[in-house]
């Protein structure tokens, strides 16, 4: 294999980085595209295997696929260069309409936008969830506990938005006891404690330190796992936004490119202006690094460690149950009927048509516009 320049990984990463519209499926098969069949830096097989190493860790497994992408062509400088490169494009563009958005008094139209793709979050939310259902399901060893998993995620996003993290990790650690396997040498439960800690007090830095490292190193399942804990607190615990405004950061994070982890980087704006939302991204994505740079060279040993296919095996069910969830506290924060009627249409588009999320957000979007341009009123 030739080895690429780091301005080969720069370009190529961040050309993914500002066309990656669409989520993890958009990214992977542009990084198929690019390092299977393009240039063959890796082969087909080595590039599922990785695709499922990076599903068994917590974080944007996407983000991660692309560092590990990265590590793999070009080593672990390849992997900072490529990492940030994928990571900063989206992260350029979310911070520039959140300061859109979250600053000052923006027009009528960019409130109505906002507000109309708003209302659109929860049906994306759902199909989301409905759409790793049916591989989950598959996958499961045994059928009802996976049920029992997904209920307890789906129930625990919608009433104990902050504390899910807790229930995703207890479902893993209850499935590693159903299947007598040995326990991991290494969990995150023990860290468990020690962050949340360092989560009281310390003014607003700590807490959104905190927020962050939760989204980054410690969700399981993809982006909207994530709402849940973000929205707790960063509309009820921190009053950093409101929940119209939360709505408006989910929304962002799905149509801008890139992983859908950049949502806390509009939660660390409005905590703390753009110094916050660079903080909050960079602590988030952190835990992808370190995973990729510490251990991409045992990928293979992790693929093959029963204790972690059982962990996951009650844990992903619980994560997919907290994305299904997670549509219920984004749904109670609309504020006008119409809203109500886009989420029923857009509901449809997701689940019936299944249309994408960038287009149905942006359809969402512009209803607002529409309907509040027409006399509508905005939601306060």
């Amino acid at each position: 294999m030739e080895r690429p320049s780091l301005g080969t990984v720069l370009r190529e990463w961040g050309r993914i980085g500002c066309v990656g519209f669409g989520g993890p499926p958009a990214h992977i098969a542009l990084l198929r595209k690019l390092c299977v069949e393009d240039r063959q830096w890796l082969d087909a097989q080595e590039f599922e295997d990785a695709i499922a190493a990076c599903n068994l860790l917590p974080g944007p497994a996407s983000t991660q696929l692309a560092i590990f992408c990265a590590w793999r062509v070009r080593g672990r400088v390849g992997a900072l260069v490529g990492g940030a490169a994928f990571i900063v494009p989206g992260l350029v563009v979310i911070l520039a309409l959140a300061a859109l958005f979250l600053e000052g008094d923006p027009p009528a139209w960019v409130k109505a936008a906002g507000a109309g793709a708003g209302a659109a979050v929860a049906a994306v939310a759902v199909q989301a969830g409905t759409s790793l259902m049916p591989a989950g399901w598959r996958r499961a060893p045994v059928k009802l506990r996976w049920v029992v998993y997904l209920g307890l995620g789906a129930v625990a996003a919608a009433t104990v938005g902050p504390w899910l993290v807790l229930l995703l990790v207890a479902c893993g650690i209850a499935e590693i006891v159903a299947q007598r396997v040995p326990a991991p040498g290494r969990r995150p439960v023990p860290a468990l404690p020690v962050l949340a800690a360092a989560g009281l007090g310390g003014g607003v830095l700590l807490p959104l330190a905190w927020v962050a490292l939760k989204v980054g190193a410690l969700s399981y399942g993809g982006g909207f796992v994530i709402i849940p804990i973000m929205q707790a607190d960063a509309v009820d615990n921190h009053h950093w936004m409101t929940g119209a405004q939360f709505l408006n950061a989910v929304a962002l994070g799905q149509v801008t490119p890139g992983p859908v982890v950049h949502t806390v980087a509009v939660v660390g704006f409005a905590a703390a202006g753009l110094g916050g939302g660079v903080l909050a991204s960079a602590i988030a994505f952190g835990p992808s690094f370190a995973f990729v740079l510490l251990g991409a060279h045992r990928f293979d040993r992790l693929r093959a460690a029963p204790s972690v296919r059982a962990f996951l095996d009650g844990a992903a069910p619980a994560a997919i149950g907290a994305i299904l969830g997670s549509a219920v506290p984004l749904a109670l924060e609309l504020g006008t009927p119409w809203q109500y009627a886009v989420l029923a249409v857009t509901a449809v588009l997701t689940l019936a048509l299944r249309r994408g999320p960038v287009l149905t957000l942006l359809s969402a979007a512009a209803a607002g516009v529409v309907i509040v341009l027409s006399g509508g009123p905005l939601p306060h």
